[in-house]
């Protein structure tokens, strides 16, 4: 073996007990030894297998267990087995539900201590891993890994019952759901069920008005960290999106998705209802506000119902009394939704028309100019 050769021809015999006991066996001497290859970074100990070296036989132990796939400790709730017993520590978290680990400025709390720094980067805003190819930075080193397969085009993680090939593994997890028609996590005021637990915390906030993430510039709250990241771009003026066929840059990645079918030529197709234009399957769920169908929401006062969670907030705001309750500083009128008001003022016109070069105080608009200069069919075909 020239993995062997390479380590030298001695090779430590196994020693089947944990760190802690190895320790208790050395000598006075072999401490003192161990304890200067800290200082000298010296690795003397070898794996055969893979040739990555250690600075002592328990890392070295620990280290080949991955080869070997032996995992000696395990959970006596589930029957997960580990490699470590610092691993099975944090693992029975889970179900303990204990997170010790907890971050300074929004409470948010972690069962591992290197979760809480990769989170406390999104207050920062620290990217300290970049992408060789483009240079894009990201906040742990598993996101540019994860990143880089958009430049490869692989997809490691595939569905055993269709195929259907994912870039993260988590994607893998909640498509297989489509399959066992799964929804493990519901909220406990609407009944709204989750395929992922993270999407019920984001969801649960809209009942709670919880905003944990602050922008450091201007001081808007948000409620998830993405819509924090895509906010921060309109002070930064960064746009990471481009199209690879004409080089415009967008800041958004839906944003490029709409403007690339300028070039593709993709149909949108207009509701008959009301107008506003949709790809085919988002025009079918669409529908369903103009008939009534899927209106899981309804209000404990009235009984009325919607389709859709926000629709319910604002319809609540009759109820509580708190109609109208932003003051416009330039004209004094009330309003239960100020933006719109304030770009009367202020001539802000944030939607662009890439075809005609118009600006729009609302999206809706945008998006008709955007039909009519491309000549999409407005039609059901």
């Amino acid at each position: 073996n020239h993995l062997r050769d390479y380590c030298g021809s001695s090779r430590e015999p196994q020693q089947h007990h944990d760190a802690n006991e190895a320790e208790k066996s050395l000598s006075r001497s072999e401490l003192l030894k161990k304890h200067q290859q800290r200082h000298t970074g010296k690795k003397s100990h070898c794996c055969s297998d893979c040739g990555k070296r250690f600075n002592s036989s328990v890392k070295l132990k620990i280290h080949q267990r991955i080869h070997t796939g032996e995992k000696p400790y395990s959970c006596s709730q589930c029957g997960k087995g580990f490699s470590t017993s610092r691993y099975l520590t944090i693992h029975q978290r889970t179900h303990t539900g204990e997170k010790p680990y907890s971050c300074n400025q929004c409470g948010k709390g972690f069962i591992r201590q290197q979760t809480l720094k990769s989170h406390q980067r999104i207050h920062t805003g620290e990217k300290p891993y970049s992408c060789s190819q483009c240079g894009k930075s990201f906040s742990t080193s598993s996101y540019v890994t994860i990143h880089q397969r958009t430049h490869t085009g692989e997809k490691p993680y595939s569905c055993n019952q269709c195929g259907k090939s994912f870039t993260w593994p988590d994607s893998l997890i909640v498509h297989q759901r489509t399959h066992t028609g799964e929804n493990s996590y519901s909220c406990s005021q609407c009944g709204k069920s989750f395929t992922r637990p993270d999407s019920l915390i984001v969801h649960q906030r809209t009942h709670t008005g919880e905003k944990s993430y602050s922008c450091s510039q201007c001081g808007k709250r948000f409620t998830r960290p993405y819509n924090l990241i895509v906010h921060q771009r309109t002070h930064t003026g960064e746009k990471p999106y481009s199209c690879d066929q004409c080089g415009k840059s967008f800041t958004t990645s839906s944003q490029l998705t709409l403007h690339q079918r300028t070039h593709t030529g993709e149909k949108l197709y207009s509701c008959n209802q009301c107008g506003k234009s949709f790809t085919r399957s988002s025009l079918t769920r669409h529908d369903r506000t103009h008939t009534g169908g899927d209106k899981t929401y309804h209000c404990s006062q009235c009984g009325k119902r919607f389709n859709r969670l926000r629709h319910l907030n604002k319809h609540e705001i009759i109820h509580t009394q708190e109609e109208k309750t932003y003051h416009c500083s330039h004209c004094g009128k009330t309003f239960s939704h100020l933006k719109m008001n304030e770009r009367i003022h202020t001539g802000e016109k944030p939607f662009h028309c890439s075809h005609c070069g118009n600006n729009f105080t609302q999206r809706r608009r945008h998006t008709t100019a955007l039909i009519v200069k491309i000549n999409l069919p407005s039609q059901r075909t």
